[in-house]
Protein backbone atom coordinates (compact mmCIF):
# COMPACT_ATOMS: atom_id res chain seq x y z
CA UNK A 1 0.00 0.00 0.00
CA UNK A 2 1.34 3.64 -0.65
CA UNK A 3 0.59 6.22 1.23
CA UNK A 4 -0.47 9.58 -0.24
CA UNK A 5 -1.65 12.31 2.43
CA UNK A 6 -1.88 12.25 5.95
CA UNK A 7 -4.17 14.73 8.39
CA UNK A 8 -3.12 15.54 11.81
CA UNK A 9 -6.99 16.33 14.12
CA UNK A 10 -5.73 19.65 15.15
CA UNK A 11 -7.53 22.19 17.68
CA UNK A 12 -6.94 24.96 15.87
CA UNK A 13 -9.87 25.85 13.79
CA UNK A 14 -8.77 26.74 10.39
CA UNK A 15 -6.34 23.85 10.56
CA UNK A 16 -9.44 21.33 11.89
CA UNK A 17 -12.16 22.50 9.47
CA UNK A 18 -9.69 21.78 5.90
CA UNK A 19 -8.94 18.36 7.58
CA UNK A 20 -12.40 17.47 8.41
CA UNK A 21 -13.56 18.41 4.91
CA UNK A 22 -10.77 16.78 3.14
CA UNK A 23 -11.34 13.85 5.36
CA UNK A 24 -15.06 13.74 5.19
CA UNK A 25 -15.23 13.74 8.49
CA UNK A 26 -13.70 10.39 10.06
CA UNK A 27 -13.78 6.89 15.74
CA UNK A 28 -10.61 5.12 14.86
CA UNK A 29 -9.84 3.26 12.21
CA UNK A 30 -10.74 5.29 8.86
CA UNK A 31 -11.82 3.81 5.26
CA UNK A 32 -13.34 6.36 3.26
CA UNK A 33 -15.70 5.84 0.15
CA UNK A 34 -17.89 8.26 -1.06
CA UNK A 35 -17.65 11.51 -0.90
CA UNK A 36 -20.13 13.59 1.31
CA UNK A 37 -21.21 11.45 3.99
CA UNK A 38 -20.52 8.33 5.84
CA UNK A 39 -21.26 4.98 7.76
CA UNK A 40 -19.47 4.46 10.80
CA UNK A 41 -18.12 0.91 11.08
CA UNK A 42 -16.65 -0.42 13.83
CA UNK A 43 -13.97 -3.53 13.27
CA UNK A 44 -13.58 -3.96 17.28
CA UNK A 45 -11.27 -1.19 19.28
CA UNK A 46 -9.99 -0.13 15.93
CA UNK A 47 -13.03 1.26 14.53
CA UNK A 48 -13.08 1.61 10.46
CA UNK A 49 -15.39 3.90 9.14
CA UNK A 50 -16.80 3.82 5.88
CA UNK A 51 -18.64 6.41 3.81
CA UNK A 52 -22.31 5.91 2.53
CA UNK A 53 -25.63 7.40 3.51
CA UNK A 54 -26.88 8.45 6.76
CA UNK A 55 -29.59 11.41 6.35
CA UNK A 56 -30.41 10.93 9.99
CA UNK A 57 -27.45 13.36 10.09
CA UNK A 58 -29.40 16.35 8.64
CA UNK A 59 -32.29 15.98 10.14
CA UNK A 60 -32.69 17.88 13.40
CA UNK A 61 -33.03 16.02 17.09
CA UNK A 62 -32.93 12.30 16.30
CA UNK A 63 -33.01 10.19 19.39
CA UNK A 64 -30.01 8.30 20.79
CA UNK A 65 -31.24 5.00 19.30
CA UNK A 66 -31.60 6.26 16.21
CA UNK A 67 -27.97 7.13 15.96
CA UNK A 68 -26.61 4.28 17.48
CA UNK A 69 -28.27 2.17 14.73
CA UNK A 70 -26.28 4.51 12.10
CA UNK A 71 -23.27 4.48 13.94
CA UNK A 72 -24.12 0.08 14.21
CA UNK A 73 -24.24 0.48 10.79
CA UNK A 74 -22.31 -2.58 8.43
CA UNK A 75 -21.94 -3.44 4.91
CA UNK A 76 -20.20 -6.48 5.20
CA UNK A 77 -18.15 -6.62 2.37
CA UNK A 78 -15.24 -4.66 3.13
CA UNK A 79 -11.41 -6.58 3.05
CA UNK A 80 -8.66 -5.26 5.13
CA UNK A 81 -5.20 -6.47 5.75
CA UNK A 82 -3.51 -3.71 7.95
CA UNK A 83 -0.12 -3.46 10.02
CA UNK A 84 -0.41 -1.38 13.44
CA UNK A 85 0.94 -1.24 17.05
CA UNK A 86 0.28 -0.21 20.62
CA UNK A 87 2.93 1.57 21.69
CA UNK A 88 2.95 2.99 25.34
CA UNK A 89 6.38 4.60 26.86
CA UNK A 90 8.90 2.26 25.32
CA UNK A 91 6.71 -0.91 25.23
CA UNK A 92 5.77 -1.35 21.24
CA UNK A 93 3.06 -4.42 20.71
CA UNK A 94 2.74 -5.01 16.66
CA UNK A 95 -0.33 -6.42 15.72
CA UNK A 96 -2.02 -7.40 12.25
CA UNK A 97 -5.41 -6.54 11.46
CA UNK A 98 -7.37 -8.22 8.61
CA UNK A 99 -11.21 -8.16 8.19
CA UNK A 100 -13.00 -10.38 5.91
CA UNK A 101 -16.82 -9.05 6.03
CA UNK A 102 -18.48 -9.32 9.64
CA UNK A 103 -15.40 -10.96 10.63
CA UNK A 104 -12.21 -8.81 12.50
CA UNK A 105 -8.85 -10.45 13.36
CA UNK A 106 -6.09 -9.10 15.56
CA UNK A 107 -3.35 -11.48 15.48
CA UNK A 108 -0.42 -10.40 18.28
CA UNK A 109 2.90 -12.22 18.72
CA UNK A 110 5.32 -12.70 21.05
CA UNK A 111 3.57 -14.97 22.57
CA UNK A 112 0.81 -15.71 20.04
CA UNK A 113 -2.59 -14.70 20.50
CA UNK A 114 -5.35 -14.20 17.45
CA UNK A 115 -8.75 -12.14 18.71
CA UNK A 116 -11.60 -12.29 16.00
CA UNK A 117 -14.33 -10.20 16.47
CA UNK A 118 -17.92 -11.36 14.67
CA UNK A 119 -19.76 -7.67 14.33
CA UNK A 120 -24.05 -8.62 14.44
CA UNK A 121 -26.92 -6.40 14.23
CA UNK A 122 -27.98 -6.46 17.72
CA UNK A 123 -24.26 -7.41 19.26
CA UNK A 124 -20.60 -8.09 18.81
CA UNK A 125 -18.66 -11.27 19.69
CA UNK A 126 -15.19 -11.29 20.55
CA UNK A 127 -13.70 -15.28 20.26
CA UNK A 128 -10.00 -16.72 21.13
CA UNK A 129 -8.81 -18.31 17.94
CA UNK A 130 -6.85 -21.56 18.45
CA UNK A 131 -5.18 -24.28 16.37
CA UNK A 132 -8.74 -26.33 17.54
CA UNK A 133 -11.52 -23.40 16.50
CA UNK A 134 -12.90 -20.65 17.98
CA UNK A 135 -14.53 -19.95 21.56
CA UNK A 136 -15.68 -17.41 23.19
CA UNK A 137 -13.55 -14.87 24.81
CA UNK A 138 -14.39 -15.35 28.61
CA UNK A 139 -16.23 -12.49 29.99
CA UNK A 140 -14.30 -12.95 33.64
CA UNK A 141 -11.33 -11.21 31.32
CA UNK A 142 -12.75 -9.00 29.10
CA UNK A 143 -11.61 -6.13 31.69
CA UNK A 144 -8.19 -7.08 31.66
CA UNK A 145 -5.69 -5.41 29.95
CA UNK A 146 -4.13 -6.08 26.66
CA UNK A 147 -0.04 -6.97 27.18
CA UNK A 148 0.06 -4.35 29.96
CA UNK A 149 -1.33 -1.24 27.67
CA UNK A 150 -4.35 0.98 28.76
CA UNK A 151 -6.36 -0.57 26.34
CA UNK A 152 -8.77 -3.60 27.59
CA UNK A 153 -10.34 -6.62 25.96
CA UNK A 154 -13.95 -5.41 26.33
CA UNK A 155 -12.75 -1.66 24.22
CA UNK A 156 -11.84 -3.80 21.37
CA UNK A 157 -15.37 -5.69 21.41
CA UNK A 158 -16.78 -1.79 21.47
CA UNK A 159 -19.96 -3.65 23.06
CA UNK A 160 -21.15 -0.36 24.32
CA UNK A 161 -22.35 0.46 21.19
CA UNK A 162 -24.85 -2.05 21.39
CA UNK A 163 -26.09 -0.71 24.69
CA UNK A 164 -29.70 -0.20 24.80
CA UNK A 165 -30.16 2.38 27.30
CA UNK A 166 -29.00 5.90 25.84
CA UNK A 167 -30.03 9.36 25.53
CA UNK A 168 -29.22 12.59 23.97
CA UNK A 169 -27.67 14.95 26.41
CA UNK A 170 -27.58 17.70 24.12
CA UNK A 171 -24.88 19.54 21.45
CA UNK A 172 -21.23 20.40 22.39
CA UNK A 173 -18.22 21.44 19.68
CA UNK A 174 -14.96 18.86 19.61
CA UNK A 175 -12.26 20.43 17.80
CA UNK A 176 -14.62 22.53 15.78
CA UNK A 177 -16.95 20.18 15.02
CA UNK A 178 -20.94 20.63 15.77
CA UNK A 179 -21.63 17.29 17.43
CA UNK A 180 -24.35 15.31 18.81
CA UNK A 181 -23.41 14.12 22.97
CA UNK A 182 -24.74 11.10 23.81
CA UNK A 183 -24.75 8.70 27.51
CA UNK A 184 -25.03 5.36 27.41
CA UNK A 185 -25.62 3.35 30.65
CA UNK A 186 -24.49 -0.36 31.11
CA UNK A 187 -27.29 -3.23 31.15
CA UNK A 188 -24.87 -4.94 34.18
CA UNK A 189 -22.08 -4.55 36.44
CA UNK A 190 -20.17 -6.83 34.21
CA UNK A 191 -18.75 -4.07 32.16
CA UNK A 192 -16.10 -2.21 33.62
CA UNK A 193 -17.92 1.13 32.67
CA UNK A 194 -21.14 1.67 34.42
CA UNK A 195 -21.72 4.89 31.86
CA UNK A 196 -20.38 5.71 28.42
CA UNK A 197 -19.93 9.57 26.78
CA UNK A 198 -20.11 9.89 23.17
CA UNK A 199 -19.44 12.69 20.80
CA UNK A 200 -20.88 12.27 17.00
CA UNK A 201 -20.17 14.85 14.52
CA UNK A 202 -23.71 16.21 13.43
CA UNK A 203 -22.34 16.23 9.54
CA UNK A 204 -21.33 13.26 9.14
CA UNK A 205 -22.00 10.93 11.71
CA UNK A 206 -18.35 10.43 13.13
CA UNK A 207 -17.47 9.32 16.43
CA UNK A 208 -15.27 12.68 17.73
CA UNK A 209 -14.23 11.39 21.38
CA UNK A 210 -15.18 8.50 23.82
CA UNK A 211 -15.53 8.99 27.68
CA UNK A 212 -15.65 5.69 29.99
CA UNK A 213 -16.86 6.45 33.52
CA UNK A 214 -16.44 3.87 36.48
CA UNK A 215 -19.02 2.35 39.07
CA UNK A 216 -18.58 5.47 41.24
CA UNK A 217 -19.32 7.59 38.33
CA UNK A 218 -15.96 8.79 38.09
CA UNK A 219 -14.14 9.15 34.19
CA UNK A 220 -11.62 6.67 34.21
CA UNK A 221 -10.75 6.50 30.36
CA UNK A 222 -10.75 8.76 27.05
CA UNK A 223 -10.32 7.79 23.60
CA UNK A 224 -9.54 10.49 20.70
CA UNK A 225 -8.44 9.99 17.18
CA UNK A 226 -5.10 12.07 16.92
CA UNK A 227 -4.44 11.81 13.03
CA UNK A 228 -5.57 10.01 9.58
CA UNK A 229 -3.39 8.82 6.43
CA UNK A 230 -4.66 8.55 2.80
CA UNK A 231 -3.52 4.42 1.55
CA UNK A 232 -4.16 4.30 -1.87
CA UNK A 233 -7.07 7.09 -2.02
CA UNK A 234 -8.36 6.13 1.10
CA UNK A 235 -8.63 7.29 4.77
CA UNK A 236 -7.20 5.43 7.73
CA UNK A 237 -6.61 5.63 11.34
CA UNK A 238 -2.88 7.13 11.78
CA UNK A 239 -2.42 7.61 15.56
CA UNK A 240 -5.10 6.78 18.22
CA UNK A 241 -4.72 7.94 21.82
CA UNK A 242 -5.83 5.89 24.58
CA UNK A 243 -5.76 7.92 28.47
CA UNK A 244 -6.20 5.82 31.62
CA UNK A 245 -7.36 8.59 33.72
CA UNK A 246 -6.99 8.61 37.23
CA UNK A 247 -10.50 8.15 38.36
CA UNK A 248 -12.58 11.46 38.59
CA UNK A 249 -9.90 13.99 37.44
CA UNK A 250 -8.48 14.85 33.72
CA UNK A 251 -4.84 13.59 35.13
CA UNK A 252 -3.65 11.13 32.44
CA UNK A 253 -1.99 7.65 34.64
CA UNK A 254 -0.95 6.31 31.03
CA UNK A 255 -1.71 7.20 27.37
CA UNK A 256 -1.21 4.16 25.17
CA UNK A 257 -0.91 4.64 21.32
CA UNK A 258 -2.84 2.86 18.95
CA UNK A 259 -1.29 3.44 15.26
CA UNK A 260 -1.49 1.70 11.91
CA UNK A 261 1.49 1.38 9.63
CA UNK A 262 0.47 0.38 6.35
Amino acid sequence: MRYNDEARMTNDKTSSNTQMTNVRSGPFLLSFRRRHSFVIRHSSFVIWFAFATLPIFGQPAPSAQQILASVRMIEARQQIDLQGQLRENDLVIPFRLIQNGPLIRYSFTNPDEVLQLRLGQNSSRLDLVSDTGTEKFAGGKLNQKIRGTSLTYEDLAFKFLYWQTARVLGEENVRTRNCWKLQLRAPSRESQYSNVLLWIDKASGALMRMEGYDWNAQIVKRFEVVSAQKIDNRWFLKQMRIEELQPGTNHAQSRTYLEIKK
